[in-house]
């Protein structure tokens, strides 16, 4: 019988084809007290079993295949870092020591107590890393318990035919669709890259590791499919529909002939947009339109370049910054992840994005935040000038990347004119540093996100110090609507075509360019391909997204008339109605 699965859609496109079925992969874990002579021996079985995960990590990320997505060595680098978590070692000591539990017992004692901290955090990137903490412990304990892995390709049996086998042709190989409960990085590696037409796993969100390897494969990918692994059987015949966010599962004949035809006509569709990668962005009435890509991981840069992005718009750092427990990275560290960004980038721009991050995130140390709303607290560039010589040992670390590329370092929420003047003091203070101890360092220019409602209606002071602006739609319209648009109860709210939304991001471009000040969005909007012919008609010439949009937003460009499209664009302005947004 035919149903679906809802998800949330990570990776566009259609996948039809054979079910791999992987369940949970949780170990059940005995609860019980040992013996104050038995600590040390429980203490070294969790030494023991996170060391074997590390070689195995380290391992698998020596053999790593040639044809290997980039991301996942960045992945399988933060499943490491979380392995020498400080806050993870010392819990299970304490629990261990003080209450007596049993080594596995004190290990998902400390994994709930960590993972109740990733909830609470306001950044959706952040919040994912619980998934990655999780899989490291289920690591640990599976070498505690000499457990197998649950992850495995299925065996090669014969396969019962079908009517949908009759309807795809059943003289070549099957295609495989992944179904997981979830799915870790070192999982995925176990499986060449071309084994699986898509994924669906049961947990996870638009960022997990699951969401950016599949994107960076370009395979169609739903996740958060509430207990999809426990409806579908093995073998089962699905089909991923990775635009609408959604399974199917046992899809009749005339289902699976429409998405068969659907996923012909996408085919047909990329090898058309393919062929505009290196086809000048302009418009038909000659306007250049720059578009960028926004990255997390340095190696996203290799899909950037690949997708025919121009530069980086927006990289985000916060990756090197979480779930340390304190441990910040060093000056060296942040300069190496930042020259790698650039060198992938070969020759290209790329904007690097100081510390976006909250007073509720891993980066937290003995000082704690006890405010009911982080987002309206201690976060971004507040946090960076709250902490002088974390915020120089970044800057200075982006300053010697820029040695070796075109650099822009931009800073996040800034507000008012005392932030602007103590972040440009401490840009001053860090090239001094630089220079007293001989290092090499690039010039780089200085530019400032539009994220707050004040900072819009004040962008004239903004231009007297930066050198470029990029408005982060997401935060704006968050801050503007006094809407979370993480809470499922007001996520309806969010509206991007809001009068007031469009009002903000209308009045920055119109300023930046009556003064030659370069501007760009770098949020949702700007991958939003029913809004980029409204954004180009309010005047942006300059669009950061994820490089998996870049192409389709191309066409879109080649397609346009800024003439009209400005004219109709301030229709929409002064009428307030978004139902004139079904064009010129």
């Amino acid at each position: 019988m035919t149903f679906s699965v809802p998800g949330l859609a990570v990776a566009r496109g259609i996948a039809i084809g054979r079910a791999v079925l992987v369940g949970s992969s949780r170990v059940d874990v005995a609860h019980y007290f040992v013996e104050p002579h038995q600590i040390e021996d429980e203490i070294e079985r969790v030494r023991s079993g996170r060391n074997a995960v590390m070689q195995e990590l380290t391992r698998l990320q020596t053999e790593m295949p040639s044809d290997a997505p980039p991301e996942l060595g960045a992945l399988l680098d933060v499943h490491l870092m979380l392995l020498q978590d400080e806050m993870l070692v010392s819990g299970v000591k304490h629990w261990i020591t003080e209450r007596l539990y049993n080594a596995e017992w004190a290990l998902t004692t400390q994994l709930e107590l960590i993972a109740r901290q990733f909830d609470e955090m306001e950044d959706e990137y952040l919040r994912e890393r619980k998934t990655d903490l999780e899989q490291v412990v289920d690591r640990i304990l599976r070498h505690m318990k000499g457990a197998p892995n649950p992850v495995a390709p299925p065996a090669g049996s014969p396969r019962r035919k079908t009517q949908q086998d009759l309807l795809l042709d059943d003289t070549v190989d099957v295609p495989l669709v992944l179904v997981a409960h979830d799915l870790s990085p070192a999982d995925m590696l176990q499986f060449k890259k071309s084994v699986f037409a898509g994924f669906v796993t049961d947990v996870g969100g638009k960022t997990s590791h699951t969401a950016i390897v599949a994107r960076s494969m370009d395979i169609p990918a739903v996740v958060g499919a509430r207990a999809a692994s426990q409806l579908v059987r093995q073998d089962d015949w699905v089909i991923i529909d990775g635009d609408a966010g959604v399974m199917i599962v046992d899809p009749s004949a005339i289902i699976l002939a429409e998405y068969g035809f659907r996923q012909r006509q996408i085919e047909l569709e990329r090898e058309r947009l393919g062929r505009l990668r290196h086809t000048p962005c302009v418009t038909l009435d000659g306007q250049r339109v720059e578009l960028l890509a926004n990255i997390e991981l340095p190696a996203d840069g290799v899909a950037a370049i690949a997708a025919g992005a121009v530069g980086v718009g927006l990289f985000r750092t916060e990756f090197l910054f979480m779930g340390r427990s304190g441990k910040l990275p060093d000056e060296e560290e942040q300069y190496l992840a930042y020259r790698e960004a650039v060198d992938a980038m070969q020759g290209l721009p790329v904007t690097i994005r100081t510390l976006d991050i909250g007073a509720d995130k891993p980066l937290e140390r003995a000082r704690k935040d006890d405010s009911l709303n982080p987002a309206l607290g201690l976060r971004a560039i507040r946090w960076s000038l709250a902490d002088p010589a974390m915020f120089r040992t970044q800057i200075r670390a982006v300053l010697r990347a820029a040695a070796h590329g075109r650099v822009n370092m931009m800073f996040p929420m800034i507000v008012n004119a005392e932030e602007i003047r103590q972040t440009l003091a401490h840009v001053g203070l860090a090239q001094a540093e630089l220079d007293d101890r001989g290092a090499v360092y690039g010039a780089v220019r200085l530019g400032a996100m539009i994220e707050v409602p004040a900072a819009a209606l004040t962008v004239r002071m903004f231009l007297r110090h930066f050198d470029f602006l990029s408005i982060g739609t997401n935060d704006l319209i968050q801050y503007t609507l006094a809407i979370d648009r993480a809470d499922e109860a007001v996520a309806d709210l969010y509206d991007p075509l809001h009068p007031a939304v469009l009002a903000l991001v209308a009045g920055v471009i119109a300023e930046c360019r009556a003064q030659g000040k370069s501007v760009s969005v770098c949020g949702e909007m700007a991958g939003d391909l029913t809004l980029t012919k409204l954004l180009l008609g309010l005047g942006l010439r300059s669009f950061s997204m994820h490089p998996a949009q870049i192409l389709a937003i191309k066409q879109e460009v080649l397609r346009a008339d800024t003439r009209k499209l400005a004219l109709w664009a301030q229709e929409v302005l002064e009428s307030g109605d978004s139902a004139r947004l079904c064009g010129p």
